[in-house]
């Protein structure tokens, strides 16, 4: 059966009922608000859910989300390899809101937790800017910290992967609300 690598959002809607809906954010992020109806195997616990996922996916098609599409088509492709046939949502939830649907927040959750890459934004800019001025006011050897932030920065382009999302990913934050598995 030929699987389609990426499904529309407004497919995606219609189809809902008919689709086991794998979210592989963080859980901090499935529980800020996610696809109704969606299990939370985040990407670096994909791996471990593999015979679950193979499971799932015998039985209703997979789709898998994320917040822009970038991590959802990175699991595809990892599922394919162990030959898991899964779609990824278009534009991720970011697309979902986009299009005027909703997304279901896992109870007691009353804040939304920042998109991974947002995160990353975040903490890169300060990390550079901290080292900005340590290096301006402390020591010249401190400008070797936005140097190095730039380096990581140039490396996830180059290597399509992010440490700094790892790590941040390991965050309490980021651990809270993890939904069930497929």
């Amino acid at each position: 059966m030929t699987v389609p690598r990426a499904i529309a959002v407004g497919e995606a809607q219609q189809r809902l009922g008919e689709l086991t809906v794998v979210d592989v954010r963080t859980p901090g992020e499935f529980a800020s608000g996610h696809l109704p109806d969606a299990f939370n195997v985040p990407l670096d616990r994909l791996a471990r859910s593999e015979p679950e996922l193979r499971e799932a996916a015998a039985r209703k098609p997979l789709l898998v989300v994320c917040a822009s599409g970038t991590r959802s088509d990175k699991a595809v492709t990892e599922l394919a390899v162990h030959g898991i046939p899964a779609s990824g949502l278009a534009g991720g939830t970011a697309a979902w809101v986009a299009a005027g649907h909703r997304l279901e927040r896992s109870a007691g959750r009353t804040r939304a937790v920042w998109a991974m890459e947002r995160q990353v934004r975040f903490t890169a800019g300060g990390l550079v800017l901290t080292g900005l001025l340590l290096g301006w006011l402390v020591h010249p050897a401190l400008f070797l910290l936005p140097a190095a932030i730039a380096a990581g920065l140039v490396f996830s382009a180059v290597t399509d992967t992010c440490g700094l999302a790892v790590l941040l990913g390991r965050l309490p934050l980021n651990r809270r609300g993890a939904g069930t598995a497929a």
